[in-house]
């Protein structure tokens, strides 16, 4: 796996709403601005806002972590015990995500780029 974590998503119920107060919050306006993606940029960490989680249950952040092989890093954490969230899938433009949980129900992240 890479280091570092590359992109923070939040899950909101009114995306405008969050839209207006991370704004505010980072102090810069969206890179991103699309009705099932807002994406922000502040000092090379990539924050997002997405309007599904709640209905999956989410109330957190998820981390993502940047990777070259997605399918390998997502079956390394299923040997290591974590359960499977979601399957690396492609969210758009060949950006794959994928997910799995650890044992206290925190989700964890991957992201391959195209």
């Amino acid at each position: 796996m890479s280091s570092g974590i590359s992109v923070i998503i939040y899950h909101v119920k009114d995306l405008a709403r969050a839209k207006a107060l991370f704004g505010t919050f980072l102090g810069v306006e969206p890179t991103t601005d699309s009705p099932y993606y807002v994406g922000f940029e502040l000092g090379g960490q990539q924050i997002g806002l997405v309007p599904d989680g709640q209905e999956r249950g989410l109330t957190g952040p998820v981390c993502f972590r940047d990777v070259p092989d997605i399918a390998a890093a997502y079956q390394a954490l299923l040997a290591a015990g974590a359960e499977s969230d979601e399957q690396p899938h492609d969210v758009g433009g060949g950006l794959l995500v994928a997910s799995v949980k650890d044992a206290d129900g925190n989700v964890i992240g991957l992201r391959q780029q195209p």
